[in-house]
This record gives structure tokens, C-alpha cells and sequence, in this order.
């Protein structure tokens, strides 16, 4: 190509369109790539500042993805808060309940129902993790969002532990005694013996002097014995010269027995409850007995007034540890065992069977008392199983109380409820401004990013407007060249016409 001899004015023409192209490449290559500055031999000072703006914008990128899923970690412990908040104020609820009732079974049924809401409020707080990290489940559960990249601006947000409500830096709610029963049984047993008063002629009244009766062989002292041949019962002695309604109401003072006198009859009718034996001699002669009377254990058709514990009349009532009554019911000529069985049977939580030897076996979830009045009085005859003694009614003491069996215990209850939604309100607001805190954060930094982006930009993308126009005049230039060059040639030429 060093033997081709050009003109002056071709060259300058050909090197014109040769600068030309390479313009037009540059422009073409701003314009497919959409920067002005493509890498540091465009323009170092613009291309390295927009470097160092692009990865401050990438690393707060990556942070800000953080900062995301730190919001998400704050809202399912609030979702878990909230869930929570809910259960103890049902709990609450339950408490109540408890509180408006006397019943003790009531109260119980109502303690089972607050212990299973206290499981369910832990279940929902080891429930409220977001990607292993649950801020409801104490140690090693603390969240930490850096908001810069040398790591000198974060958050830290403390991890509380709901996952035990017994904890004392927690809700601290205990699991209640649901309670635990007891049993009982009282025996049902009776005999009945009639003597007949008479002076020979007439029946005797109630206020016939004793010593009249043809069946009283002597003027002694009448004394009640437990059982043939056992020891005088207290209070029975009636002396010589007393009435008829003397002896009646000295048996009557003794419980276990009943005694009731007919003067249209002239029969003294004697119930006991155990073995009993009257005689009118002053020492315990067996032999000289106006009557004994032999018991025996009652089955469940046998009626009740054929016990000493029991008349017609007298009103049995069931009531627990409360004094709360769950019913009551009148004993008419033909009660029968069954009758009572049923009626103590026929409750909530309490049950009842006859068993053998007049035994009646009672077992009850809570304290209960099956209690006996007779003529608006305590009938001390009732569930008499020794002679003499004063057994007014059939008892049954719970092993354990539920944790509402009683109003103090509901209250304290309410009050441990009412501090623990107190501590759940304030931890609410603490995960609130947490969240608030990284939510702004998080806006702040999309904005930084945005900014640097821009200003990256701003150094090193083109404006295709610009670049456009010149692309055009360019080729405008290149087509004017190509002329050039053209007609440079051709005068080139028309000296080679003269030859």
C-alpha cells in the first residue's frame, strides 16, 4: 500500500470520514449502551465516583432486604401478641364466670377451662417464629437490624418468653388445681318396737304418769341400754312418778332413736338405728326388758322412716364446700333407699350406689354435705352409726379444691389476669416503635438508595437525546465527506483526460 500515491485532497476526505466512523462508533456505542462513561478510559473521575455511589447503593441493597425481613420477624411476635391478648381475656372471662356461681363443680368445669386456655396461649407463643427467630420465645431469640454499612446504626429488639405463662418476667399465670374428689358412705340400718300403754281399762295419755302402764312390771327407773347386755345410754333414765311424754322426749334427746306416742292407740313406738333394749328394772337385767329392738341393714326398697334417722317430714339437702345448695328433697311415709340414692345420684360430679350391709357409697369432685333437718331444727338422728352420738349429716372433704373454689381465690386469679394484659399491652407498644423504627429505616433507605443510583447515573449515563442529534449529524457529516471524497476523485480523474 506504500506505492499508492493519494492526492491531498482525497486524503484529507478520507481521513475526514475516517474520524467521522469512529465518532459515529462512539455515539452508536453510548447510545446501545445507554452510558455516556462505559469504563475508566472514558472518564476516570466519573466513572470511579459512580462506582463507589453504586456499591455504597448495592450493600445498602442487601441491608435493606434485612431490614425487610426484620419487619416481618416484629409483625408474627405482634400477630402472636395480639392472638394471646385474646386468650387471657377469655381466661378472664372464665374467672368470671367462676365468680358469678356458687356452685363448686361450676368452678371447677371453669378451672379446667382456664388451664387448657393457658396451653393454648403457650402453644400460639412458640408458634409466632419467622424464620427460626421467634421474639415471643425468650433466650437466644433477641433481633438485631443494622441499618448502615459499617454497622455503627442498628436496632436491637429484646426477646420476651411467653412460652412458659408461669415465668415471673413473663405473663406469670399458673396452671390452677382442677381439683380432686373425695368419698364417703354412711350405713342405713333400723328396727322398730312397739310397747302398748295401758292401765288395764283405757290407752294412757301423754301425761299419764308411767307407773300406771300394766306393761311397766314395777315403779323402778326405765333406762334405755345400747344393745343386750351393753351400757345405759345417757339422758334415757326416766325416774319414778314421770309422765308418759317424759319417756318420750328423754328417748327423743338421744341420737339414733326416735320415739313417738298414740294416745288414740296407747302405742309407743321406738325406731333406733342400732341395737336397743329399755328396762324397767334399776340394774341392766336382761330379763326384765319392756322391749329390745334388733336392726338390720336396710336394701334399697326398704323405707327410710323405718329408721331413727329419718321421719316424715324431715328435709334432706345436698350443698358443697360453698354452702351452695344443689338440691334438697322431703322425706314422705313412703321414701324408699333407692329414693335417696337417686337423689344424691341425679347431680354434676356427685355419685352414689348401695352397697351391701345398708351401706350407702358417695363419691363427689368437691366437698358436699348431705345434711338433715327435722321440724326446722338439725336432725341429730340423721346418719347415726353409734348410740348416743350426734351425727347430723354425711360429709365429704375434696383431697383437693379447685384453684375457684372460693371468691378470694377468683380474685386473686382477675388480678394475676389484669397484670398480665397490662404486660401484654406494653409489650405490644415496644414492638410497635420497634416496628415503626425499622419500617422508617427502611423507607430512609430505599430513598438513599434511589438517590445514589441517581447520582451514579448523573456521572455516567447518556442522554440519548443528545447523542441522537449527534448521531444524525454525524452521518449528515459522513454522506458530505463521502461527496467530498467523491468529487476529489474525480478531479484526479479529469487530469488524466488531457493524456
Amino acid at each position: 500500500m506504500a506505492d499508492i500515491t493519494l492526492s491531498s485532497a482525497v486524503r484529507a476526505n478520507l481521513n475526514t470520514l475516517q474520524q467521522t466512523a469512529s465518532f459515529m462508533s462512539d455515539v452508536q456505542n453510548k447510545l446501545a449502551t445507554g452510558k455516556k462513561v462505559n469504563s475508566a478510559l472514558d472518564n476516570p473521575n466519573s466513572f470511579f465516583t459512580a462506582s463507589g455511589l453504586q456499591s455504597r447503593a448495592n450493600d445498602l441493597g442487601t441491608l435493606l432486604d434485612d431490614m425487610g425481613q426484620s419487619v416481618q420477624t416484629i409483625k408474627a411476635a405482634d400477630e402472636g401478641i395480639s392472638a394471646i391478648t385474646k386468650l387471657v381475656e377469655s381466661a378472664k372471662a372464665k374467672a368470671n364466670q367462676a365468680l358469678q356461681t356458687g356452685s363448686q363443680y361450676e368452678r371447677k368445669q371453669f378451672a379446667a377451662q382456664y388451664n387448657e386456655l393457658l396451653t393454648q396461649i403457650e402453644d400460639v407463643a412458640k408458634d409466632s417464629s419467622y424464620k427460626g427467630k421467634n421474639l415471643l420465645a425468650g433466650t437466644g431469640n433477641d433481633l438485631t437490624t443494622i441499618f448502615n454499612e459499617d454497622n455503627t446504626s442498628k436496632l436491637s429488639v429484646s426477646a420476651v418468653d411467653y412460652t412458659d405463662t408461669t415465668l415471673s418476667t413473663g405473663l406469670n399465670l399458673s396452671d390452677l388445681v382442677e381439683g380432686t374428689g373425695g368419698a364417703t358412705n354412711f350405713d342405713l340400718r333400723g328396727g322398730t318396737a312397739v310397747i302398748n300403754l295401758t292401765d288395764g281399762t283405757t290407752f294412757l295419755n301423754s301425761s299419764s304418769v308411767l307407773s300406771t302402764a300394766t306393761a311397766i312390771s314395777t315403779t323402778a327407773d326405765i333406762t334405755g341400754y345400747a344393745g343386750t347386755g351393753g351400757a345405759a345410754v345417757s339422758g334415757t333414765t326416766t325416774t319414778a312418778g314421770q309422765t308418759v311424754q317424759n319417756l318420750v322426749d328423754n328417748l327423743n334427746g338421744v341420737a339414733g332413736v326416735r320415739a313417738e306416742y298414740d294416745e288414740s292407740t296407747g302405742n309407743l313406738t321406738i325406731s333406733s338405728n342400732n341395737e336397743f333394749r329399755l328396762s324397767d328394772r334399776a340394774a341392766n337385767s336382761t330379763t326384765s326388758s319392756l322391749t329390745n329392738i334388733d336392726t338390720a341393714a336396710f336394701s334399697t326398697t326398704s323405707t327410710l322412716v323405718d329408721s331413727a334417722g329419718f321421719k316424715v317430714g324431715d328435709t334432706l339437702t345436698l350443698t358443697d364446700g360453698n354452702n351452695y345448695e344443689l338440691g334438697s328433697f322431703e322425706v314422705t311415709s313412703s321414701t324408699k333407699v333407692s329414693d335417696l340414692v337417686d337423689f344424691i345420684d341425679d347431680f354434676q360430679g356427685v355419685t352414689a350406689s348401695k352397697g351391701a350391709n345398708g351401706r350407702i357409697s358417695v363419691t363427689s369432685e368437691t366437698d358436699l354435705t348431705l345434711a338433715s333437718t327435722r321440724d326446722g331444727a338439725t336432725n341429730t338422728d340423721f346418719n347415726t352409726t353409734t348410740l348416743g352420738s350426734n351425727g347430723s349429716s354425711a360429709t365429704i372433704s375434696a383431697v383437693a379444691d379447685s384453684g375457684f373454689a372460693t371468691d378470694n381465690d377468683i380474685n386473686k386469679s382477675i388480678s394475676r389476669l389484669n397484670n398480665a394484659l397490662s404486660n401484654l399491652r406494653s409489650q405490644a407498644s415496644n414492638f410497635g416503635t420497634n416496628l415503626s423504627i425499622v419500617e422508617n429505616r427502611q423507607d430512609f433507605t430505599k430513598n438513599l438508595i434511589n438517590t445514589l443510583e441517581e447520582g451514579a447515573g448523573k456521572l455516567t449515563l447518556a442522554d440519548t437525546n443528545e447523542e441522537g442529534a449527534n448521531l444524525l449529524a454525524l452521518q449528515t457529516r459522513q454522506s458530505l465527506a463521502s461527496t467530498s471524497l467523491s468529487f476529489a476523485s474525480q478531479a484526479d480523474q479529469n487530469v488524466l483526460r488531457l493524456f
